[in-house]
């Protein structure tokens, strides 16, 4: 077995080039991993997910724990292989989605209850049940289990909902199965006040996990204040451990991170745009419900290997979308994940040549740019 481990291969700036080994194979950082919430990245097969170069992908313990249940998914042999995927997953400890999903939830000292966004039924998740999840799962990574601190909010109840996850960080830590090759991340928590995050970290730093996260970012604040709080957080992060951005982002979002010394990014905006006709390409976002597209044989981007790209024209595309047709955000999907894995490979070449800098200027130019010209088609008469 590999033992679970993180390499700083070349730097520049503070951006990272790095190596995560994990028992489940390599992760080349920077790095995105699409987000299988309930054992299935949306609307993609796992090989094609692993052929736009993803090599680590996301699961998450609410949904997982409400349907199929943990206690079903290691007797079908864990998550890895009932889904088919048997490079490195990373579970969410849920409880991003038991603030935001769940009804009638009470927090409390111990963990919190409440009801099931499905059916209604009663649930009570701790950092001892959640690490559990995980560990019947099969995560490669298990995250502890915190409170993911609302926005807007007062540096009062900022510095109890940072303190309250430390606590839980703690019985996390305790919970967690250590596992040649596997590892647990710590939550750094104190929303955008830079001495709340200071001590959040010096805690975790104190349990000493496998790598960390930052998380209660991307939830409104805006990318300018996100990159503030990065300023005078990451600094603070262990060199020789993985730094993920939970929940992160726009592509401008994951370039301005890891220039800031972040290594890992998840979010559904790949995917969940594909299911909604919205396009990532180098020039900008891309909307295949407009009607322009309608007779446009060109492909909606030249240079992307996906295969919405290479095999099929922005007018079928566009046809897929209004008439409802599911393949059309399958398409839409796959090239969405391409996009944003072309990124990170972007990236990474970037840092190892020392080119980080104009690397950036180039992506913010072209993003500038927006969408190629509309053709001027000549209808018949």
């Amino acid at each position: 077995m590999t033992a679970f481990s993180f390499s700083v291969l070349k730097t520049d700036g503070a951006a990272r080039l790095g190596r995560i080994e994990t028992a489940h194979g390599p992760v080349d950082t920077p790095t995105f991993m699409p987000v299988g919430t309930a054992g299935t990245v949306k609307g993609m097969l796992p090989e094609s997910v692993a052929s736009t170069g993803a090599q680590m992908i996301l699961g998450n313990t609410y949904h997982l724990m409400l349907r199929p249940g943990a206690d079903r998914v290691q007797a079908l042999g864990g998550l890895h292989r009932m889904m088919n995927w048997p490079g490195p997953i990373l579970t969410d400890s849920g409880g991003f989605q038991v603030m935001s999903l769940a009804k009638l939830r009470k927090m409390t000292e111990d963990g919190v209850t409440f009801r099931s966004h499905i059916d209604g039924s009663s649930w009570t998740l701790t950092p001892e049940y959640s690490t559990d999840i995980q560990y019947k799962l099969d995560a490669t990574v298990t995250m502890a289990f915190d409170e993911c601190t609302p926005w807007p909010v007062d540096k009062k109840t900022a510095a109890h909902s940072m303190r309250l996850s430390m606590r839980w960080a703690v019985r996390s830590r305790n919970a967690f199965v250590p596992r040649e090759g596997y590892g647990q991340f710590g939550i750094v928590q104190g929303s955008v006040f830079p001495d709340l995050r200071a001590e959040s970290m010096a805690r975790l730093r104190d349990i000493d996990f496998e790598g960390y996260a930052v998380g209660g970012l991307a939830v409104g604040e805006g990318q300018e204040l996100m990159f503030q709080t990065l300023d005078s957080t990451v600094p603070d992060m262990p060199v020789g451990k993985p730094r993920y951005l939970m929940g992160v982002g726009k592509p401008s979002d994951m370039v301005g991170a890891v220039a800031r010394g972040i290594d890992m990014f998840d979010c559904v905006m790949p995917t969940r745009s594909g299911r909604t006709a919205q396009a990532f390409t180098r020039r900008g976002t891309v909307n295949l419900r407009n009607a322009r597209h309608q007779d446009d044989p060109r492909p909606l981007e030249e240079t992307c290997p996906c295969p919405a790209c290479r095999q099929y024209t922005r007018a079928y595309l566009h046809h897929l979308i209004r008439a409802g047709e599911m393949l059309g955000p399958m398409l839409l999907t796959w090239h969405n994940i391409q996009h944003y894995q072309d990124i990170m490979k972007d990236l990474r070449s970037a840092i190892g040549q020392g080119t980080l800098s104009q690397y950036r200027t180039q992506f913010e130019a072209s993003q500038a740019l927006g969408d190629i010209e509309p053709l001027t088609v000549e209808k018949p008469e």
